[in-house]
């Protein structure tokens, strides 16, 4: 968000109700199809941001009643996006016939702002960033958003360490209303995808793509594609030109790479993003931005208001009391305590000796009277890993949903999944052979994954399951390694195969490929196609079958 002007506009707006509920205060920012205002919600009395939606200067009256009335519906779908690193949508209020956008006010500096300002950021500023990003596209994809302009401009980062993706929805459908109009393409070249460029058809891919664009730029410092100033030159190269070479080395430039692909088929998963990152990731309530945030930016400043006025009810009055005068003296007698007898410095000193002596005596025979009782070595033992202890995790029953942009109906489904401490859940959107929605969980050490995957409405666009297997070795690796399916067998009415992935090293380094082994059940309902499959590395590969079993048996769909 820019900082405020002082121009007309500004001042004409400052102190305005918009729809009877919302007190605008000061501009935040701005820009062709906005102006971005500080405002107070004077009913629940909450401070928020109203975004007012400009129209370019001599547009026909019908084509603007169509661009207010548009933004209004949209807007009102993206309402139900719900999401903490995604800029809540509150309302939309009209005003004067004009579309006015209520958001979640979010104390707050734009990563291109930090970027302007302090240049490239660390692995562990970075990490934070893809991981609150890809967990927001994440939700949005589920819910059939595609934002198409990811970008550091939208990317907010809070003084409270929060990272949040603004702007969803809402330049995207005003630009898609101008390009159908004029035939003008609205965003940010330097972060578009190449085949939003080019014409193609946008699918949730194209955010994969503007995630990688935008880590890059904060991982190097510029932006991917930026050729003299020249907009139309960089879309050119963004479609015609190679990929930039990112330089910087481990799970970032890994990620960088996975994802700024130019077949959107190839590009890495977010759920992938967010695995390869998790070590990265600075312990709960860290502020690795604290250091970066101008505590004086009008942007971060809007938290710091003046006290909101009490609100009168009709029929009260806030009256103020007056302090009590002297109570007079307490109905008990305070008496003067004894004084302790001094001891001697040399008895001190020799009392604490033996206090702490006596302590570790007592502590150490503790331990190893339980150690002995259990028959335990009195040493302690190496930890071991789950293939020795033959350990699985404890599952209970989940519910979730599988949706996807090309299936938005449907997709409920329940399964036994992992309930211990450390296991996370996540949620992506892939595009290979069909459009499909994956629901992963994913250990503490990211080693050892469980999903469910739907390929809704699969069989009725005349797919077989014998072109699921023929492509996996295609997307299974993510377009970056080598994949080896053993031949399948059919259990019933479902599939169930097992195939060794082989990913490469990323970084260009010397080293040993990463194998990891998956076990999966193909099983169809109805039109759909939905896989559960367990991944474990390679060295346990016979643990796959054994968790897959109780998982997939679990498995109930059209909830």
């Amino acid at each position: 968000m820019a900082v405020p002007t002082d121009s007309n506009d500004t001042l004409a707006g400052a102190g305005r109700l918009i729809g009877d509920r919302y007190r605008l205060e000061r501009e935040l920012g701005g820009g062709a199809m906005g102006t971005v205002w500080s405002g107070i919600d004077e009913l629940l009395r909450r401070p928020v941001a109203v975004k007012e939606v400009k129209l370019p200067p001599g547009m026909p009256e019908e084509e603007a009643a169509e661009m207010r009335e548009r933004a209004l519906r949209e807007a009102r779908a993206i309402a139900v996006l719900s999401h903490p690193n995604v800029v809540t949508l509150y309302d939309v209020a009209r005003e004067a016939g004009e579309p006015f956008v209520v958001m979640e006010l979010v104390p707050s500096q734009s990563l291109a702002t930090i970027l302007g300002e302090h240049g490239a950021l660390d692995d562990h500023q970075l990490a934070m960033i893809a991981d609150g990003v890809a967990a927001g596209l994440e939700a949005a994809h589920r819910a059939g958003i595609v934002h198409r302009d990811v970008k550091p401009g939208n990317v907010l980062i809070g003084d409270d360490g929060r990272i949040k993706v603004s702007d969803f929805g809402i330049s995207r459908n005003i630009a898609e209303h101008t390009i159908t109009s004029t035939g003008i393409l609205l965003g940010t070249p330097a972060f578009i995808a190449p085949e939003v460029a080019g014409g193609e058809a946008v699918t949730s891919a194209a955010d994969l793509w503007g995630l990688g664009a935008t880590i890059f730029a904060a991982a190097e410092g510029r932006p991917p594609y930026d050729v003299a100033d020249d907009p139309l030159a960089t879309v050119t190269e963004v479609v015609r030109g190679p990929v930039p070479v990112v330089t910087r080395p481990g799970p970032i430039g890994e990620i960088i790479r996975g994802l700024m692909v130019k077949d959107p088929t190839q590009r890495m998963t977010l759920t992938d993003v967010r695995r390869r990152i998790q070590h990265l990731l600075p312990e709960p309530g860290a502020r690795p931005f604290s250091m970066l945030l101008d505590p004086d930016a009008p942007t971060v400043k809007v938290r710091k208001r003046d006290a909101l006025p009490p609100v009168q009810q009709p029929g009260y009055e806030l009256a103020s009391t007056p302090l009590a005068r002297d109570p007079g003296l307490p109905p008990f007698v305070l008496r003067e305590a004894p004084q302790p007898r001094r001891r001697s410095p040399w008895a001190v000193l020799a009392l604490g000796v033996a206090a702490v002596v006596l302590f570790a005596a007592t502590l150490v025979g503790g331990f190893a009277a339980t150690r002995l009782i259990a028959g335990k070595s009195l040493l302690p033992e190496p930890p071991r890993s789950t293939t020795e202890t033959g350990e699985q995790p404890h599952l209970v029953e989940l519910k979730d949903n599988a949706k996807h942009t090309s299936a938005p109906d449907g997709g409920n489904f329940s399964i036994l999944a992992p309930n211990d401490a450390g296991w996370r859940l996540f949620h992506s959107e892939r595009t290979d052979i069909a459009n499909s929605s994956v629901v992963s969980f994913v250990s503490p050490d990211g080693a050892t994954e469980i999903a469910v995957q739907r390929y809704g409405e699969f069989f009725r666009e005349g797919h077989q399951l014998a072109d699921y297997e023929a492509a996996l070795p295609g997307f299974a690796a993510g377009g970056k390694g080598d994949v080896q399916v053993t031949p399948s067998f059919t259990d019933g009415a479902n599939r169930r195969m097992k195939y060794t992935t082989i990913e490469f090293n990323l970084t260009g380094k010397a080293g040993p490929p990463r194998r990891r082994s998956t076990t999966a059940e193909l099983i169809r309902r109805g039109d759909d196609l939905w896989i559960v499959r367990v991944t474990v590395p390679i060295d346990e590969a016979a643990s796959s079958d054994e968790l897959l079993d109780p998982v997939q048996r679990s498995l109930k769909t059209g909830l």
